[in-house]
């Protein structure tokens, strides 16, 4: 399992201080008397994921056979000298839960599989459990899937981007659940991206596992407030609604800096990548490298036809963790380095701009197909291929953008 780097600063040593109990910190006993006041104590405090608040769900699961959607950063904090955790498995098998089925996403259980890659059924190795791939033949539980199944457990980490397919994968589990009467707990996560919304909203007729709503690239929500929204606001198969309890972490903002500690999947390394990814995700629908094939994913981007004159960085992608066959696997690549670039809170359409903008046969460019999907819309591309900038391309989303922000506004459960 591959880790992060663990940046240096208080708030992130507080937050993995943290007991596999998840014990609530017992500091401010004394109710504050304005709500600045709770502002600045829940600045100063630690985030306590869900997971950590064992106490909260634990409860709902006993006595209960359990499915549970999980992979590697399904886990329960402990320490950060060395950084230390426990797999929520193997915390919930130790308090006897009953687990019947352990349910894969994108990437497998251990979140080893490349982008795209077909993940098959299986066993735990470590646990001996029975694992159903939600990325193989079938990504919705089916029926028989569930039919030994009392509760559903859902904890993974998202990075809120409308093409990151944990959602959908969520999204259908819910359905599935909806419609065989099993009720759903999600064990709510920071997002690192949760502090702003922006990018094309995804259109109705191009709706699919990189996008089954209508909802901004970039969404700002935490992966509970988004299970929320779609289980109130109707977006679920034929209107169902599932029987969901989100358990809400404490401490948490969308502004508050939070660096995930294992890398979500393999060609997401570090929170760089993570900024840059709704961004740097659009080069997924075309024949530009997006830093696959490096160990710096999602941090450049580059391709043999861009104009070699035009750059001075250029980088030649071959097979690692995470991507056996990249784009352009073994040449040369000339484009631009990113990997200094601070956090972002806007999706920058300056990097695909530049990279059309520079390449000197332009059919080289595109895949449609994939290009819209990521997009959620076929307009973009024709919009970088009219020559619009990015103010009068962005200019097209506002109105999608204010009326999402006004549902949005009713399923946030953080500031």
């Amino acid at each position: 399992m591959a880790v992060f780097s663990v940046f240096k600063n208080t708030v992130l040593l507080l937050f993995f201080i943290l007991s596999s109990c998840g014990n609530p910190s017992k500091a401010h006993n004394k109710a504050p008397d304005s709500k600045v006041a709770q502002d600045t104590i829940a600045a100063d405090l630690p985030i306590n994921i869900a997971a950590n608040r064992t106490e909260t769900y634990l409860p709902l699961l006993q006595g209960k056979k359990v499915g549970i959607v999980a992979n590697q950063t399904s886990v329960i904090f402990k320490d950060t000298q060395p950084l230390s955790f426990t797999h929520i498995v193997d915390s919930l098998l130790a308090h006897n839960i009953a687990i019947k089925q352990v349910f894969a996403p994108e990437h497998g259980f251990r979140g080893e599989a490349d982008a795209g890659e077909k993940v098959s059924d299986g066993k735990d190795e470590k646990t001996g459990l029975p694992i159903i791939s939600l990325y193989g033949k079938n990504r919705k539980p089916s029926n028989e899937q569930l039919k030994n199944i009392d509760i559903v457990l859902f904890d993974i980490q998202d990075v809120g981007v409308r093409f990151y397919t944990y959602i959908a994968t969520m999204q259908l589990v819910m359905e599935a659940c909806a419609i065989n009467n099993i009720p759903v707990i999600v064990l709510d996560r920071p997002n690192p991206n949760a502090h702003y919304v922006d990018g094309p909203t995804m259109e109705t007729e191009h709706r699919g596992f990189l996008g089954m709503t209508n909802i901004p690239l970039v969404y700002g929500m935490t992966i509970g407030e988004y299970a929320n929204m779609i289980n109130q606001e109707g977006w679920l198969e034929n209107k169902v609604v599932a029987d969901l309890t989100v358990i809400p972490m404490e401490h948490y903002d969308h502004h508050k800096d939070y660096i995930l500690p294992i890398r979500p999947s393999p060609n997401l390394p570090n929170n760089t990548s993570i900024y840059l990814y709704p961004s740097l995700g659009l080069f997924e629908g075309t024949n530009v490298n997006a830093g696959r094939g490096t160990e710096f994913q999602f941090q450049r981007y580059g391709a043999p036809f861009m104009d070699s004159t035009k750059y001075n960085f250029k980088y030649t992608p071959t097979p690692n963790f995470g991507s056996k066959d990249p784009k352009h696997n073994g040449e040369i690549c000339f484009g631009k380095d990113l990997s200094k670039t601070p956090k972002k809170d806007t999706v920058d359409l300056d990097y695909i701009l530049d990279a059309y903008g520079n390449t000197k046969d332009k059919s080289l460019f595109f895949n449609t197909n994939g290009f819209t999907k990521h997009a959620g819309t076929a307009d973009l591309q024709k919009q970088i291929e009219a020559g619009l900038s990015q103010k009068e391309i962005k200019k097209t989303w506002q109105n999608d953008i204010s009326r999402f922000k006004k549902i949005r506004a009713k399923y946030l459960i953080y500031n």
